[in-house]
């Protein structure tokens, strides 16, 4: 397959003796002879003896078992409340969203029991036996644990959750792949202005208390919120409204630390103009903040200059330094030259936007440079049909993160969405030359390999493809670079609707590997006593 595409006492005077005062001075000088004599033999000592020479610490591999893949799925989105568009007689939730979450593992070496069960919940019987297999499920009320236990070596696991609502304000397709918790994280996405709702999850799947610290950034820089930190108890799921914390923001970057634990989050973003729906998506986390961000399964529809609805690259500098980011397309053909796009000022901690109105309909990646660390994401949209009651078009939007570059990883495809493999190839500069290379394998509900492809893209271009066209009734896609230019990829969901289809990206899940031996290394310091 080819594409062109970090811890004397005081008391009463002795009587004056001569006698014993000449004593003590002899002993008092003595001691001084003494003292001179060793300070001299410990200087003699050192020139005879010199320093100490470098002395390599030895490094030994130890085995050690396999870990499982754990992660963790959100759970339905949040629908509106009534009483919020102060009108009882309108119903902002008419449909109840669908919620299903999909799982497989590999089969082969690594495959062993895959389960999954609810947050805080007691450990249950497998739902698939050792040898690779998938999980579906339907009708999911809360956030879902995902375990994948190993066999001889750490298996290849990934999961998906999603939920479909379509019809009412919080219509759309919102996906995202089930992640490990983590300690830090980045969210590029969502808003607090006029019609939009910005909602963070926070889910604390381990068994101590996470405290969680948030810094907001918006168009003006940084927010001050009254309350920064949150306790969220082990087992338990805690939603902040941001638009509490950083109202009238019509661009937000959010970035999570966590003490105590570690928390899985995402950002429900949910956009109304009016009374018409104009997408709900789940923003999560992206790549910390560096001097080059990758940015792929953007998958652009035609669309004009100035166009609300064309796509959207959002950036921040969140140090003290301003910089000039690069910014450049790829598409298909290689780089896409975009007036207004390619040098990008950007204030210390403003969040800044840069319309993509005017690109050719296809998949982009989009590679950002600058002297000083940044932080990107993305947001394209799909317009639709006007409701019943709309007096526009219906909206989805779908948020793609800055991607880690070359990664080994799965995806979970949820049944009754259309994918397709988009992967970006770049350069040193960009758009460098050369190709990347990497191996494309697409699994059955049986863990099995249904199909595998050498996938080839010309470096600064994006190439993409639709599962349906590589392997029939396909689970999940596995992707691993092999050489060659830099390669990022994620999925891009597309769900047909009536009114207009729905769209989501998902990331990939990263391969653990297969390294069953850990380095230890002699500790050269001298021990304690």
């Amino acid at each position: 397959m080819t594409a062109a595409p970090t811890t004397p006492p005081s008391g009463t005077p002795l009587p004056d003796r001569p006698r014993e005062r000449f004593t003590q001075r002899a002993v008092r000088a003595a001691s001084g002879l003494l003292v001179l004599g060793l300070a001299g033999g410990a200087l003699a000592g050192a020139a005879q003896l010199g320093s100490a020479d470098a002395r390599a610490a030895t490094v030994d591999e130890v085995e050690v078992a396999p870990a499982p893949v754990t992660l963790q799925c959100p759970g339905p989105v949040l629908l509106p409340q009534r009483a919020e568009r102060g009108d009882a007689a309108f119903d902002p939730s008419p449909v109840a969203p669908v919620v299903t979450v999909d799982a497989v593992t590999a089969a082969g070496a690594g495959a062993g029991a895959l389960s999954v069960q609810p947050l805080g919940g007691t450990p249950t019987a497998q739902d698939v036996t050792a040898g690779g297999g998938s999980v579906h499920r339907d009708g999911v009320e809360g956030p879902l644990v995902v375990r994948a236990e190993p066999g001889d070596v750490a298996p290849v696991a990934a999961a998906t959750g999603v939920s479909v609502v379509t019809d009412g304000d919080a219509r759309g397709l919102a996906a995202a792949s089930c992640r490990a918790p983590a300690g830090d994280d980045w969210f590029v996405g969502g808003s607090t202005s006029v019609g939009a709702t910005s909602t963070l999850v926070l889910t604390n799947p381990g068994l101590t208390a996470a405290q969680v610290e948030l810094e907001l950034y918006g168009p003006n820089g940084r927010v001050v919120p009254t309350t920064t930190q949150y306790a969220v108890a082990p087992g338990a799921t805690q939603s902040v409204d941001l638009g509490g914390a950083a109202a009238e923001q019509a661009a937000l970057v959010v970035h999570v630390t966590v003490t105590g634990g570690l928390v899985a989050a995402h950002v429900q973003d949910t956009v109304v103009r009016g009374f018409t729906p104009a997408g709900t998506d789940l923003v999560v986390p992206g790549a910390a903040p560096a001097t080059r961000q990758v940015v792929t399964g953007v998958v652009a529809p035609a669309s004009q200059v100035g166009s609300p609805d064309a796509p959207v690259l959002r950036l921040l500098a969140p140090g003290d330094a301003a910089t000039t980011a690069q910014v450049t397309l790829l598409g298909a053909d290689g780089p896409v030259e975009l007036p207004g796009a390619q040098q990008v000022p950007l204030e210390a901690g403003e969040v800044t936007e840069v319309p993509l109105g005017g690109l050719p309909a296809g998949p982009y990646t989009v590679v950002v440079d600058a002297d000083v660390p940044v932080v990107a994401g993305a947001v394209t949209s799909r317009t639709g049909l006007p409701g019943d009651l709309d007096d526009e078009p219906r909206v989805d939007r779908a948020w793609s993160p800055a991607a880690a570059r070359d990664t080994h990883g799965t995806v979970a495809l949820p049944r009754g969405s259309g994918a397709r493999v988009v992967v970006g190839a770049v350069g040193e500069d960009a758009v460098g030359r050369g190709e990347g290379t990497a191996t494309l394998r697409v699994l059955g509900a049986d863990g099995q390999v249904l199909s595998q492809h050498t996938v080839r893209v010309d470096a600064g271009t994006t190439g993409a493809w639709d599962v349906a066209d590589l392997a029939p009734d396909a689970a999940a896609v596995e992707l691993e670079p092999t050489g060659g230019a830099t390669l990022v990829w994620a999925v891009a969901l597309t769900l047909p609707q009536a009114d207009g289809d729905l769209v989501a990206v998902l990331d990939p899940v990263p391969v653990t590997g297969a390294r069953s031996a850990v380095e230890v290394r002699e500790d050269a310091r001298p021990a304690r006593r």
